[in-house]
């Protein structure tokens, strides 16, 4: 499917991008899983997930961070990225309706390359931070 990316000139200071997703179900948690390799029972076992002190399995923070650089990427372009930080904040629970947010702070040209940097979130439905971050991206638009 061909995206078409926002240019440089579109993304001012301000400037947001957003994608929803969700809810999240036990197979996208179990599909990434095997995507990823991690099998951390907690991420599919309820019982040993109860047992390990949680209320019932949960998604690993990589699967957010999935779905906002899905954004970020179909928005900017795969090769667009020139630095991409995050933290990990919350877990993402099974019935979670993702909210990935990224709003252009900083916009100049370095070296030829008319960059844009931004601050990025995932939050589930009732606004609890999932993920922060900061990216750096060249669009390709």
């Amino acid at each position: 499917m061909p995206y078409a990316y926002k240019k440089w000139n579109e993304l001012l200071p301000g400037s947001q991008l957003q994608l929803d997703v969700g809810p999240l179900s036990r197979t996208d948690i179990v599909r990434f899983a095997g995507a990823s390799g991690d099998f951390n029972p907690n991420h599919h076992d309820e019982i040993f997930a109860i047992r390990s002190g949680f209320d019932k399995v949960f998604a690993m923070g990589p699967l957010s961070v999935g779905y906002l650089s899905r954004m970020l990427n179909h928005n900017l372009g795969p090769t667009s990225f020139r630095k991409f930080q995050v933290r990990f904040v919350s877990q993402a629970w099974p019935g979670d309706i993702l909210t990935c947010k990224a709003t252009v702070t900083k916009q100049y040209k370095e070296s030829g390359e008319k960059l844009i940097e931004m601050d990025t979130e995932v939050l589930n439905h009732v606004s609890t931070m999932l993920v922060t971050g900061t990216l750096i991206a060249v669009p390709q638009g």
